[in-house]
């Protein structure tokens, strides 16, 4: 027999293991976003932070780590709470807490990239003549806000020759950090600021990096196509050459760093967004975002619910998870959301094959590994033995034989990895160029890039007919050859395959996005200090960039915005909106309906919103839409919120109630109008929706109407006629659609108020829904 000593040691052994693991793993803290009404602060308290060090010491007294340390930070304009470090049991503790409305989980955004200004019209005397009589009727320095990735602000688009002093409102600052003085700013670029405290909790902490200065390039790159001032002889490796100046280069500037390498997280957005507001920004640009949460579950929405109280005009970038139908981000009412399209410039590059024929793709390949003149060069795609897709059909990294590919074109797929990463792939494996060919999601779309090695990018027909040949031809071989830039492009502006669609998953009452603006292949500053494909790889830099994505289209409308601000510094936020979506326009530059870059047909009011922006007539529009605060509350009580759900939006001094909430979310002063009819039988089925517009045209107008037919149900308008006798007058109309028959997919229309000059455009939606 064993002595039990020896029978109790393993089970001695395996408890230790136990206890040891049980230290070893503590609950893991995460970041919580706590909004607290600051009105229930006890007297005891002297300010709200001590009542909020309090509170997260009530639930977390048995930890070692103090209170004050637990809160990373405190928000006091747009939102009033904190955010704290919490495990999930302190969370729902705190959750119980008197005072607290509600409990966020930080959430982390995404940054949504992949000779505009001329595009758009803006010729530099109208954009002058602009700024000039807002600056002396005193209201000409228009501050627009940039959350983003930092700012580089020695690039010549942020020079401030001939600005005036700083705006004497402004409260910001400039943050010094490595890298990046206080004297780094100027009146052009007048705050910068990083917001850290988020991620590092949850990354972990690196003082190298804290700092406004700009490491990535996509800051830099937004926030001079919102107002970077003219900069001559601008290009990228000579593609896209002229000068480069943004939407309204008389604006000021200020940076609000929220993004860093691993994403962007909702902690630091929120307090970027109260402390933007705090300081005096008119217009904040935010190209990012983070998937679609109802509207009371989704900090930045909140945020800007009370930022559009006070005043400021928000846009955001509506994703780039297009052509998928709903893909759309930041589709709150209140923020203007923007789709992307092309201009009227692109960058040819060919695909000649073996046989003869020749495909035309795109290209901003300017490298010194060029390939030989007339030279053909083998071609290869990598497959299973079936000829079906493999990881290594997409070029990824780890899945390329260079024995296979060295000396030769390889076709590459779209999708899973970054185009430029695949081009980097192919050079590091031997390869001598790549043809990056769409799938059936990218369509006919065409991006172009700054490839490390020859590369050209097709549409999926031409990838198709290119890998076709490769499967049939006894040895296939290819060249590739780059065409510069071309100008005058017509068909455009064509909507962006990548451009996220609605309708949106939250409200199909409200269509979105809200409009679409230039955001493919488009030229604008870069930091020194990042390459122009984001490769650690590549060791090139460039003073200006191209990208592509709704980041890029954001910021056209952020400068837009300020351009109508500093015209009409008395617009409301939804002024500013209506003005931009009712003059929008649906029709390209070969007077045909605007083109879905996915499927090369006219595209809907999914992906296009109310059309495609058109600064000069934005100036003057006639009639506006305006929406307050309230309204957009009276439309929250028609979204099946929880009384505490809808109470993250009331300020404490309000004395809103749902007593008074819209019969229909459709009736919320929208420009664009969005019928649905639910039920299973439509048929006969009546629905009104009513709309006010504000006469900001002559004091004396009078507007008709007309709107288009629709199969499935018919539209009347009451009344016809709107006869204003004074500026600033609202007159309203009601809308009554009546089904005639059900329809499997919704029917796209407009009304139009005309009064001899003006064009007060509304797209209309009908859906069915059974």
């Amino acid at each position: 027999m064993q002595p039990v000593s020896h029978l109790l040691l393993p089970i001695l052994l395996c408890l230790a293991c136990s206890l040891t693991s049980v230290h070893a793993s503590p609950p893991q803290k995460k970041t919580y976003i706590v909004q607290m009404d600051r009105s229930l602060k006890p007297n005891s308290f002297l300010h709200h932070h001590q009542w909020y060090t309090s509170a997260v010491s009530s639930v977390t007294s048995s930890d070692h780590i103090g209170a004050e340390d637990r809160i990373i930070y405190n928000y006091e304009t747009v939102f009033h709470g904190f955010a704290a470090r919490l495990t999930d049991a302190e969370a729902d503790m705190l959750d119980t807490h008197h005072g607290v409305v509600a409990m966020y989980p930080e959430t982390v955004y995404h940054l949504h990239t992949t000779r505009s200004a001329d595009f758009l019209r803006l010729v530099p005397a109208m954009v002058n003549n602009v700024w000039s009589a807002a600056t002396a009727a005193g209201h000409g320095d228009v501050i627009i806000g940039v959350l983003d990735t930092g700012i580089w602000p020695w690039n010549p688009s942020f020079d401030d020759t001939g600005l005036g002093p700083v705006p004497s409102r402004w409260r910001g600052v400039c943050s010094p950090g490595p890298g990046f003085a206080v004297s780094d700013c100027n009146r052009k670029v007048i705050g910068a600021r990083f917001f850290y405290s988020g991620y590092g909790a949850s990354v972990g902490p690196d003082a190298r990096h804290l700092t406004p200065r700009d490491e990535d390039g996509h800051g830099t790159h937004t926030a001079s196509t919102a107002a970077g001032a003219p900069a001559a002889n601008a290009s990228l490796f000579g593609y896209a050459a002229g000068t480069a100046r943004g939407m309204a280069p008389g604006a000021r500037v200020a940076a609000y760093k929220v993004c860093w390498s691993q994403g962007c997280f909702s902690s630091d957005i929120l307090s970027a967004v109260d402390a933007a507001v705090y300081d005096g920004v008119d217009v904040l640009s935010i190209s990012l975002g983070g998937g679609a949460e109802s509207y009371a579950r989704d900090s930045l929405a909140v945020a800007a619910f009370r930022a559009a109280e006070l005043g400021v005009f928000i846009t955001c970038s509506a994703g780039n998870g297009g052509p998928t139908a709903a893909s759309l981000m930041n589709a709150a009412p209140w923020i203007a959301t923007i789709g992307a399209s092309t201009i009227d410039r692109e960058f040819p590059a060919f695909v000649r094959l073996g046989d003869g024929r020749t495909f035309t793709g795109a290209s901003l390949y300017k490298g010194r590994r060029g390939l030989s003149p007339g030279k053909q060069y083998p071609l290869v795609y990598i497959t299973d033995k079936r000829g079906n897709q493999t990881l290594g059909s997409f070029c990824m990294q780890m899945t390329i034989d260079p024995h296979l590919v060295a000396g030769k074109i390889v076709i590459c797929d779209r999708g899973i990895s970054p185009r430029v990463e695949k081009g980097a792939t192919v050079r590091a494996a031997g390869g001598a160029g790549m043809v990056l060919a769409n799938t059936d999601l990218n369509g006919e779309e065409l991006v172009a890039d700054s490839h490390l090695l020859p590369s050209v990018a097709v549409g999926y027909a031409e990838g198709n007919a290119i890998k076709n040949y490769f499967r049939t031809a006894r040895n296939p071989t290819a060249t590739l050859t780059f065409g510069g830039t071309k100008m005058g492009v017509r068909p455009s502006p064509v909507v962006a395959g990548f451009s996220s669609r609605g309708p949106s998953s939250l409200t199909l009452e409200i269509l979105k996005p809200d409009m679409v603006a230039p955001g493919v292949n488009i030229l604008a500053a870069w930091s020194g200090e990042a390459s122009p494909t984001g490769l650690r790889e590549d060791p090139r830099r460039v003073k200006f960039n191209i990208l592509s994505g709704t980041s890029m289209s954001c910021p056209h409308v952020a400068g837009i915005a300020a351009l109508l601000k500093a015209r009409h510094p008395d617009w409301s936020p939804a002024a500013i909106k209506s003005a931009l979506m009712t003059t929008a326009y649906v029709h390209d530059n070969t007077y045909r309906p605007i083109r879905d870059a996915s499927t090369s047909n006219p595209t809907n009011y999914y992906a296009l919103g109310a059309g495609h922006i058109n600064p000069s007539k934005a100036l003057d529009p006639g009639l506006v839409y305006d929406i307050g605060a309230e309204d957009y509350f009276n439309f929250l009580c028609t979204q099946d919120l929880m009384p505490e759900q809808i109470k993250v939006f009331v300020k404490p001094s309000s004395n809103w109630s749902c007593d008074h909430s819209l019969a229909n979310p459709g009736d919320l002063n929208y420009p664009s109008i969005s019928a649905v009819f639910s039920g299973n039988e439509t048929s006969g089925q009546s629905l009104t929706l009513h709309r006010t517009v504000t006469n900001i045209g002559p004091a004396v107008s009078v507007y008709t109407v007309k709107a288009s037919p629709f199969k499935g149900a018919d539209v009347v308008v009451q009344p016809k006629k709107l006869q204003f006798t004074k500026t600033n007058q609202k007159l309203s109309y009601k809308v009554t659609f009546t089904s005639k028959s059900s329809h499997s997919s919704p029917e796209f229309g407009g009304l139009v108020w005309r009064d001899g000059v003006r064009r007060v455009r509304s797209p209309i939606v009908v859906t069915w829904l059974s």
